[in-house]
């Protein structure tokens, strides 16, 4: 059993991830700078033999990481900051990605604890306006049986701008994809939970509105609490890409985003 012991689980490479390092590798190189423009995604999808899904989802999560960015009309660019910096920020996504999900969802109860008693107090009208369109549209996804799951991101995306909190902002940025991504390959969220929810959104929003901080990180300390104590008590926590089993995707069944 002690040899046993000393083997390790090999991790097999997601397409997504392969993609992501052939991005770094160019960009190590200098083939691409900041400011460059990517081959079409047709033209990608062809040349990298993968289909159109895969490899918008590399693209979204190296949008999401702030290294790509998307222009209207003009295709993917490079993000305009230096070649190290775009190399660390793709090496430490990668990294990210082997963490637990205990982790990242304790991580996401910190921040967006924080974020929302940030936003109720440094909140402004236009905050209030921005929040609300994003309930309304998360509403709307919730009551036609949809999963909403990135409605719910960027509802608790808006309340981080309104924390006008920049770092904690970019921290939620790199923590929540994953977890969102997992939640909903993995149907982490019930419909019944997603209705639950809405409810505790309002409540929420509400407490922004009112300025009242403490109210607002109390509720979504309460919000998060279901998902957070399934993974402090679960005797296993899966790893980000050991999610997809099938008895994780049941055990995991019900909790709420």
């Amino acid at each position: 059993m002690e040899l046993l012991n000393s083997f390790k689980e090999i991790e097999i490479e997601s397409p997504e991830d392969k993609i992501i390092k052939q991005i770094r590798s160019l960009i190590t190189s200098g083939q691409l700078k900041p400011g460059d423009k990517l081959p079409a995604e047709r033209q990608l999808c062809k040349r990298l033999g993968v289909s159109r899904s895969l490899l918008r989802k590399a693209l979204q999560k190296l949008e999401f990481f702030g290294i790509l960015k998307a222009l209207p009309q003009s295709g993917t660019v490079v993000a305009g900051i230096g070649m190290n910096a775009l190399e660390g920020l793709i090496t430490d996504m990668l990294n990210l990605q082997t963490n637990d999900f205990k982790s990242l969802v304790e991580t996401r109860v910190i921040l967006e604890t924080n974020s929302a008693e940030l936003a109720a107090v440094n909140r402004t009208e236009q905050d209030i306006v921005e929040i609300e369109k994003a309930l309304k549209l998360y509403n709307q996804e919730v009551k036609k049986d949809n999963f909403a799951i990135e409605e719910d991101f960027m509802f608790h995306l808006k309340i981080a701008e309104a924390s006008k909190n920049s770092v904690l902002q970019s921290l939620m940025l790199i923590i929540i994809p994953d977890i969102m991504v997992y939640f909903k390959e993995n149907d982490v969220c019930g419909q019944g939970r997603s209705l639950h929810a809405a409810e505790e959104h309002e409540m929420i929003l509400e407490a922004i509105k009112n300025k009242e901080p403490e109210k607002a990180g109390l509720i979504v300390k309460n919000h998060l609490a279901d998902i957070l104590e399934y993974v402090r008590n679960a005797e296993e926590i899966p790893h980000l890409n050991k999610l997809n089993s099938p008895s994780k995707r049941m055990s995991m069944n019900g909790y709420k985003t």
